[in-house]
């Protein structure tokens, strides 16, 4: 039960939310924040885990929107067809890429995956035909199930929160199994894991290229959400802001991409009245949180709670 009770109060909340919130520009902030924590799973697990840091996560974001919008624009495929091909092509691409890339260690694989998202930016920007350029890309459409707009501003809500909860829970099982504890091993380092008989490489592979799926799933839904998209959402900055979430809600902590990229995506609203200062406060944030909170803000944010508790039981006795 207390396994479950996580996963109850979070689909509590989410069928409650599209009842309780009129505003519809709020529950598309809700939907974005759903978006990017899909994100932000994947990159959790291939820093808190394998402890690979990525600055190309932006690039497989792009590759998900791009990738389906190109297909059903102007390709004229079926949005669910247009979305698995471009999931399929991101992997590829991610698998193509984790080979000789993984073989880096610091901060050149960090310089490796930065150098991916750049070149992503370019061909966005210089494809026009295809892209849309500087532009951007129009007319995308939306998704549609059985003649149901699922692009509704209250059905995507509980589309994009409902793929996020099924992939929190196939995460927490699958790292709990022999492979998943196996990975958890890779983030002390390679030599001891490779000691005992874990295949560092395929394992590493294979998590850069399943944060790359969920990382371009959930590119895939943003693009036929807002049905537009252009190079600068998928630039190497927004690959910091992922990485960013990461840290906030904690490496290795699958519930606190939730928290990470909702406080990021809600800061802009808190502090719209500067917003020449976002990426300085980004910085400035990933800093502080990795000097004072290495283990990020939720798990600090537990541990305070538990204390107050414990001081609280205390005076009781």
């Amino acid at each position: 039960m207390a396994a479950w009770t996580p996963y109850a109060a979070l689909a509590l909340a989410v069928l409650a939310t599209p009842w309780l919130v009129a505003d519809t520009y709020l529950l598309s902030l809700g939907s974005l924040i759903g978006v990017f924590a899909l994100a932000v799973t994947g990159l959790n697990l291939l820093i808190g885990m394998a402890g690979q840091v990525s600055l190309g996560q932006a690039a497989f974001f792009g590759l998900g929107a791009y990738g389906s919008g190109i297909l059903s624009v102007h390709f004229g495929l079926p949005v669910g067809l247009a979305m698995l091909c471009a999931v399929g092509i991101a992997c590829l691409v991610a698998l193509v890429l984790a080979v000789p890339t993984l073989k880096l260690e610091g901060h050149y694989l960090v310089m490796a995956t930065l150098g991916f998202n750049i070149i992503f930016t370019i061909v966005c920007i210089q494809w026009e035909p295809m892209t849309g350029g500087t532009s951007g890309l129009f007319g995308i459409p939306g998704m549609e199930l059985a003649g149901v707009n699922l692009s509704d501003d209250r059905i995507f809500f509980y589309v994009v929160w409902a793929v996020l909860l099924v992939v929190l829970w196939l995460c927490a099982n699958f790292l709990r199994t022999r492979p998943g504890r196996a990975l958890r091993s890779l983030h002390q380092g390679d030599l001891l894991p490779a000691s005992l008989g874990v295949p560092v490489t395929r394992y590493k592979v294979g998590l850069f290229t399943a944060a790359a799926l969920l990382t371009a799933l959930a590119g895939a839904l943003y693009a036929h959400y807002f049905q537009f998209i252009s190079p600068h959402s998928f630039d190497m900055f927004v690959s910091l802001q992922l990485v960013t979430m990461t840290a906030l809600g904690g490496l290795g902590n699958l519930w606190g991409g939730i928290f990470g990229a909702a406080f990021l995506l809600l800061l802009p609203e808190w502090l719209h009245a500067w917003p020449d200062l976002m990426i300085l406060l980004h910085g400035l944030i990933l800093m502080l949180v990795l000097m004072f909170c290495p283990k990020g803000l939720l798990p600090e944010m537990g541990v305070a709670i538990q204390k107050v508790v414990r001081r609280a039981r205390r005076t009781r006795i």
